[in-house]
């Protein structure tokens, strides 16, 4: 299973949002390049970037910052979302050395997009659902809809998506624990691997998540806990390699 890193972008600082609030942030480095070494230097195999800005504006604003990470680590996979809205701005971020662009609020509004982009860019599209109480939340968790995150995630699963991002918005931040439940219910209900998100807390929350593993589950991300000492990254990697 992937242990991803969370590095959560806002005014070009690496910050930590309480349930998605940017009234509510916590800023933990004013140089997100500095923290991705740190997590490459702790075995990260993989690095999960969100410009929060940009999911706001609908387009990108820590664009600068993201292309700067990539350029310092070209052998490791990057993941971005946040304010992902057209062909145009996926192409410049693959072109900067990001592997995976993550399509949120549009895979929503705009399902078809999903299916275009991944005809366009093979093996690079992951879609990011967010959701409370099982309703998908769009527009950097501003607004929640009626649609349902299941039937949301099964009008991809031929489209050739690489992965979904499930977020438990009333987690995220909190500390109190990863939904695995809905993560596990919702990857037993499509065929693509899902990577579970928001409220990842300790070497427990992990285990669980091993214990899913075989569902379809296949990564989990880290943000607060790695960044509290909650979860010591290397440690919890050594966890999931079974040494």
């Amino acid at each position: 299973m992937l242990l991803i890193p969370a590095i959560d972008l806002k005014d070009g600082q690496c910050v930590r949002l309480r349930q998605g609030r940017m009234d509510d942030s916590t800023i933990f480095s004013s140089n997100p390049v500095d923290v991705a070494q740190r997590w490459v230097d702790a075995g990260a195999r993989r690095l999960h970037l969100v410009d929060l800005n940009g999911a706001f504006a609908g387009k990108p604003m820590n664009a600068e910052v993201v292309r700067a990470i990539a350029a310092q680590f070209p052998q490791l996979p990057v993941q971005i979302g946040g304010g992902i809205r057209d062909a145009d701005t996926i192409a410049a971020y693959l072109e900067a050395g990001v592997q995976f662009c993550i399509i949120g609020t549009k895979a929503v509004q705009e399902p078809a997009f999903v299916v275009d982009v991944c005809r366009q860019f093979p093996g690079q599209i992951i879609v990011g659902i967010d959701a409370k109480n099982g309703k998908v939340a769009t527009d950097g968790w501003a607004e929640v809809s009626q649609v349902d995150a299941i039937d949301l995630a099964k009008q991809f699963e031929q489209a050739g998506v690489t992965a979904i991002v499930y977020t438990d918005i009333a987690r995220d931040g909190m500390m109190n624990g990863v939904n695995v439940k809905e993560t596990a219910r919702l990857a037993a209900h499509i065929s693509i691997p899902v990577i579970a998100s928001g409220g990842v807390t300790d070497l427990e929350d992990i285990k669980a998540l091993l214990a899913v593993e075989d569902q379809g589950v296949m990564g989990a991300i880290l943000g607060r806990s790695i960044y509290e000492g909650r979860i010591d990254l290397a440690a919890a990697q050594r966890l999931v390699d079974g040494v």
